[in-house]
């Protein structure tokens, strides 16, 4: 019997992977390869490569000791064909094989790579997602509108978390109204668990500060879990730790804490070595003890089964062109201060110096500080989406995308949002501390010192009148602009024009 291939990418770290249960132990062979194309097709933040490339490491040592036959190629190896396709040709010319097992990535540029490799190529449905690709389709099929929260609900039912008796438990579906408190005085969590690298980190820590040591971010401090075990612990310390006061301050920031509630598993879901419906089992059990309030538990399920399950769908129902959209016609080039350069908007310097030091930051972070000054500015969503993809450990184009060319830039023209996420000083002012130390005054509508995202938010709403107006959702935005005398307008609209010159000009701001 002629040996299958068996390949595994570097976000497919599980061992119920449909492409391994689908395999024959004893004959297949499994290949995984650390590669340039992966590593290149944007500048990823190290931290996020030496993640991958150290799970993937240690994913092959077990199932090498499992019994699996794992032909592993690391960076720098010599024979290294550099790309997937190029790696599964050599080790089918090595082996003899001639025909490929894998799961679907999730990525269209793979998928598609694939489908026309030069080698006769199966692909699986990737089964670790609560929803099919038909199931979503289903859903979706004849609806006006692709709103979360209705599937969401069929999730609920689906898995039976938090159900009672075919109701949701408490008698809500969605506890959101109780998860948006501005952060504590003090914060009694002590962060995501910490793992010290080992012998098999360390040699890629060196790797990829060698190779990619200049992209955005820095490799070292490394903590993060390489390993499914180390994941499950990260899991075991979340929901003891931080899950019960999550819910409240789940959208709270605060200077000098990048992590506070916030649970941190993305990275390792994404990467398969948790599966979401363990991780929102652990969630359940924790309220079912009475340890975690039901907002909390509520709140972080919805993340998964919904919210994350939904974006997903929308990436794979709108097709390879997703990423690409520009529903709102913005152009405008992202400033230099993304990439850390220096801006007085002390909330934009926070948000990207935690970045580039954790590559990470919560999801308020990222749709109402960088997300939301993007979408003021008319910043073009694909340099938004590419940036996203590169700085966050958890950035998969299948998650991404959704997440910045719908929900937060509004490219996808409403598909994901019903309106879009913008908002003055005054929100980031209520859930942060970042407007106390700002050159800008967060009070201060116009004039001299203003804070920008003042003047951006009525520009913003100004130039998209003729779109926005109508928006059962945004007609009290329109009639306070509309109260204000002509001439408040004027200098409004003024002010937002010279502090878009001035960043257009490249001038500190």
């Amino acid at each position: 019997m002629v040996a299958r291939l068996v390949l595994v990418l570097g976000d497919q770290l599980s061992a119920d992977l449909s492409a391994l249960r689908e395999a024959d132990q004893a004959n297949d062979i499994v290949v995984m390869a650390e590669v340039n194309d992966e590593a290149t097709y944007v500048r990823h933040h190290p931290k996020k490569i030496a993640l991958i490339f150290s799970a993937m490491r240690k994913f092959a040592i077990t199932l090498q000791s499992a019994g699996w036959d794992v032909r592993y190629t690391q960076l720098d190896d010599t024979e290294n064909a550099g790309s997937i396709i190029g790696e599964v040709l050599r080790r089918a010319t090595e082996t003899g094989a001639s025909e490929v097992i894998c799961t679907e990535p999730g990525e269209w540029r793979l998928i598609n790579k694939l489908k026309h490799a030069p080698i006769k190529t199966h692909i699986l449905n990737d089964d670790r997602f609560i929803a099919s690709h038909a199931e979503f389709e289903s859903w979706a099929e004849g609806r006006k509108a692709l709103r979360m929260e209705y599937f969401y609900r069929d999730m609920r039912r689906k898995t039976g978390l938090m159900m009672e008796g075919g109701k949701p438990a408490g008698d809500k579906w969605n506890y959101d109204h109780d998860n948006r408190k501005p952060a504590p005085g003090e914060i009694t969590s002590e962060g995501p668990l910490k793992f010290t690298p080992d012998v098999v980190v360390e040699d890629v820590l060196e790797l990829v500060a060698a190779r990619f040591g200049d992209n955005f971010g820095d490799v070292r401090p490394f903590h993060f879990a390489t390993t499914r075990e180390e994941a499950l612990q990260a899991l075991d310390h979340f929901v003891a730790q931080a899950l019960p006061r999550f819910g409240d301050y789940q959208d709270a920031m605060l200077e000098g804490e990048a992590f506070l509630y916030h649970a941190v598993l993305s990275p390792y879901i994404n990467l398969g070595l948790l599966a979401p419906l363990e991780v929102c089992q652990a969630v359940e059990a924790a309220w079912k003890k009475g340890n975690v309030p039901i907002n909390a538990a509520e709140g972080f399920i919805r993340q998964i089964i919904g919210w994350r399950e939904y974006v997903r769908g929308i990436y794979f129902l709108e097709g390879p062109d997703y990423a690409a959209r520009n529903g709102l016609g913005h152009t405008r080039d992202l400033p230099a201060f993304f990439w850390g350069a220096e801006t007085r908007m002390n909330c934009i310097s926070k948000a990207v110096a935690q970045t580039r030091e954790h590559a990470y930051a919560h999801h308020i972070q990222r749709l109402m500080v960088t997300g939301n000054f993007a979408l003021l500015a008319g910043v073009d969503p694909h340099q938004v989406h590419e940036w996203y993809l590169e700085v966050y450990a958890d950035a998969y184009e299948w998650v991404e995308a959704p997440n910045v060319v719908g929900m937060s830039q509004f490219a996808d023209g409403g598909i994901i949002a019903s309106k879009p996420y913008v908002s003055s000083g005054a929100y980031i002012n209520r859930m942060s501390d970042y407007c106390k130390g700002c050159h800008y005054s967060v009070s201060k509508k116009v004039g001299e010192g203003a804070c920008p995202f003042n003047l951006l938010y009525w520009h913003f709403l100004d130039r998209h009148r003729a779109r926005f107006e109508n928006n059962p959702r945004m007609g009290n935005m329109y009639r306070t602009w509309d109260r204000m005398d002509k001439e408040r307008r004027e200098t409004v609209l003024k002010d937002a024009e010279t502090w878009l010159a001035r960043l257009e000009a490249k001038e500190s701001v």
